[in-house]
């Protein structure tokens, strides 16, 4: 297919696009085709800001508008590699920097979309984009000719007189273009096209059979005594949802979004109720039935492998790595050991007080479905202190007007909410960043809710990235994505504490979008090595639950009374607690995920009996299970991370290191080191390299140190 994309011409894919409009899953057949000329994709938005015209987009606008971006990036790229003037840096990487506005304009709505409020029409148009994206970058990716010309700059980069940047983006590209195979032979490049199509196909479908098996569960209760435990906004939370998925008249409903699983496995008093929730989620994507993930992600497991190889690596991980801060699969071996000793050891001391509560009240060895609540109930004994004594103070509002000012007090950050921006829902909220001096920094989008629509976790995403045009900075459209506790009843959104962290996390990400001042748009932003996009994100968490930021937002929503200073220090002093479950649950993840990608030969190998093996090989107790299971680690089958759910272990390294330059100068919002943590990470995106980058700001590379200390580890 790669082959014959290159010879499409414009007029033979907008042809395809009409056929496509009424494919099967593309809206009803009566629906005529999405014009051209009216297509809302096909010129910028003349909107503010340049936000997307939500309004203005219609299912059958999306297969017409990929087809006329394929269409005109190709006609570009094509023009730049026949081009025959010699090649220079503005005539071919610039050239291909600025290519396919279209196609970028499309792609960013349409996924976007598709991860926060799909339906059938969309993920049908996914199926079929799959398969023809993948063969649009590889026709730009193994274009000979256009390679050459790279190959060409970058053979005379000494001579070229190129700044830093620019010099950056030559050798990024070429490596990229390498990475994809451009030095391959001709029938190994044929072979390379069918396996990256293969792969688009099989890890969306991954994802696609998560959601629709997350949604899939609920248990309703309609016996009023089997609620026993529950707080009664859980209660509440429970009977709105019967209500919309039309349970019996009474009843409660509880389903595997986190707003709803990890509560009912906190509070619940009956034992039977939490083990078949937590059986729940434990088995998505391993049922035995048309949504098991398990075949699919052993397809996955060895195509990439087979990519791998054919590129010259000895896995799939070492594919990966080689392109990041790590380098080598043993560094993160090591790296994973050196931390699993002693949360592993601590986990061992947590089942112990555990087991010793349940012996004194009856008589059952503790299981996976019971930690949750006896950590909670130990917690108490412990510290007097559970969630729901800390949710009237993390109202949704207050916390995101708290974490408005840490980056305003940090980096002169101020927002505007624009009531009448365009949004893709009404309970989406749009904020105009600027600098102190009234500079348009950036514009914010922010959609927090649960739906059966969203795909599960959090996130942060661009609708367009920051780069320049013609000298003039264009400001980014970012937005988060979150999966909190909804507003219930006459209560707002009373947020947990782990959803106030995961809040501060994902603006960090969003703060790194936001500032980004490159000047190439494949530099900008996120666009870093995989191990380290996490930075900026896990050191915004520890201003989260300092004392200092508590008291600018952690205020009662009934009283407005800020939270007690008895309180905060219960917090304070049981930040340990439980960290040997959180550490081991996580690491366990990170090594299934290493273990699946530094496979060399795949024959024999199943994903139930692999996984069993990978957990019994590091020692993994009976009591916890990894946090994410191989049949749902979207993260690595439907994500980003294959190879890389290590690196929010590597980030957490540098980000304890980072926090801890701030408290070295004596104030945790010191103008100084802001400054410098925003100059030289931040704004800096991946223009540069990134241990560099973090030397400048920092002075020196980060041991595991501080993360031990951080989490009760150390010695």
């Amino acid at each position: 297919m790669g082959k014959a994309l290159q010879m499409i011409t414009i007029g033979s894919l907008l042809a395809l696009s009409c056929f496509w409009a009424a494919c099967d899953g593309g809206g009803s057949a009566d629906e005529p085709p999405s014009s051209t000329s009216t297509n809302p994709f096909l010129s910028p938005w003349a909107t503010a800001y340049g936000l997307p015209d939500f309004d203005a987009v219609k299912m059958e606008d999306y297969r017409p508008a990929f087809a006329a971006g394929i269409a005109q990036q190709q006609l570009e790229i094509d023009t730049i590699a026949s081009s025959t003037e010699a090649p220079t840096f503005e005539n071919t990487l610039v050239a291909m920097e600025n290519s396919g506005e279209t196609l970028r304009r499309v792609s960013s709505v349409f996924y976007s979309l598709n991860g926060t409020m799909t339906n059938e029409a969309m993920q049908a148009v996914a199926k079929e984009m799959a398969p023809v994206l993948s063969a649009h970058r590889d026709a730009i990716k193994l274009n000979e000719p256009l390679f050459q010309r790279i190959n060409t700059i970058y053979d005379n980069r000494d001579q070229l007189a190129l700044d830093a940047v620019q010099l950056r983006l030559l050798t990024e590209t070429h490596k990229s273009f390498v990475r994809s195979g451009a030095l391959l032979p001709a029938d190994k490049k044929e072979t390379l096209k069918d396996l990256n199509q293969k792969l688009a196909s099989l890890t969306l479908q991954f994802g696609q059979n998560v959601l629709e098996e997350t949604n899939r569960f609920e248990m309703i209760i309609t016996d009023e005594a089997d609620l026993a435990g529950l707080p009664d906004g859980v209660i509440q939370a429970a009977a709105e949802t019967a209500t919309k998925r039309n349970a019996p008249e009474g009843s409660w409903a509880f389903t595997l979004h986190k707003p709803s699983l990890i509560p009912f496995l906190q509070y619940s008093e009956k034992r039977e109720l939490r083990q078949r929730m937590f059986t729940g989620y434990a088995k998505v994507g391993d049922n035995d039935d048309t949504l098991d993930n398990k075949g699919i992600l052993e397809e996955i497991a060895n195509r990439r492998l087979q990519k791998a190889q054919l590129l010259g690596y000895e896995s799939h991980a070492h594919y990966v790595l080689d392109d990041n801060m790590a380098k080598q699969p043993a560094k993160v071996y090591e790296l994973l050991n050196r931390v699993w000793t002693p949360a592993i050891e601590m986990a061992g001391q947590e089942v112990q007080l555990m087991q010793e509560m349940i012996d004194q009240e009856t008589s059952f060895k503790l299981e996976a479905w019971d930690w949750w609540y006896y950590a909670e109930r130990v917690k108490k004994q412990q510290y007097d202190l559970d969630e729901e004594m800390l949710r009237p103070y993390f109202q949704l509002e207050n916390v995101r007007s708290g974490m408005f000012e840490v980056a305003h007090r940090l980096f002169g950050l101020n927002f505007t909410e624009l009531p009448d921006a365009p949004r893709y829902l009404d309970e989406v909220s749009v904020f105009l960043v600027t600098e102190k001096d009234g500079t348009e920094v950036a514009v914010l989008s922010l959609d927090y809710f649960p739906r059966e629509s969203k795909r599960g976790g959090a996130w942060m995403s661009s609708f367009r990235k920051q780069t320049y045009v013609e000298g003039k900075r264009i400001l980014p459209l970012i937005f988060n994505v979150g999966n909190f506790t909804r507003p219930s009843g006459d209560n707002p959104a009373l947020l947990s504490v782990d959803e106030v962290g995961t809040m501060f996390h994902e603006f960090g990400h969003a703060l790194r979008g936001m500032l980004s001042d490159v000047r190439y748009r494949s530099l900008s932003g996120t666009s870093v090595a995989q191990d380290f996009v996490e930075l900026p994100s896990q050191v915004m968490e520890n201003w989260a639950f300092e004392p200092e930021v508590l008291q600018l937002y952690a205020k009662h929503y009934q009283t407005g009374e800020l939270i007690p200073a008895s309180l905060v220090q219960k917090l304070e002093k049981s930040k340990h607690f439980n960290q040997g479950f959180a550490t081991t649950e996580y690491l366990a993840a990170s090594y299934l995920d290493m273990d699946w990608h530094t496979l060399e030969n795949l024959e024999g190998i199943t994903a139930k009996t692999f996984e069993k093996k990978s957990m019994q090989d590091i020692g993994l107790i009976d009591e916890i299970i990894s946090r994410y299971r191989s049949p749902y680690f979207r993260h690595i089958f439907a994500g980003g991370y294959s190879a890389g759910y290590y690196s929010y272990l590597w980030a957490e390294v540098l980000d304890a290191d980072a926090f801890q330059a701030f408290k070295e100068s004596g104030d945790i919002f010191d103008a100084a080191t802001a400054q410098s943590f925003r100059q030289n990470v931040l704004e800096k995106g991946g223009s540069e390299d990134p241990m560099g980058l973090y030397l400048k700001f920092r002075g020196k590379e980060p041991g595991p140190e501080a993360l031990l200390q951080r989490r009760g580890l150390g010695s």
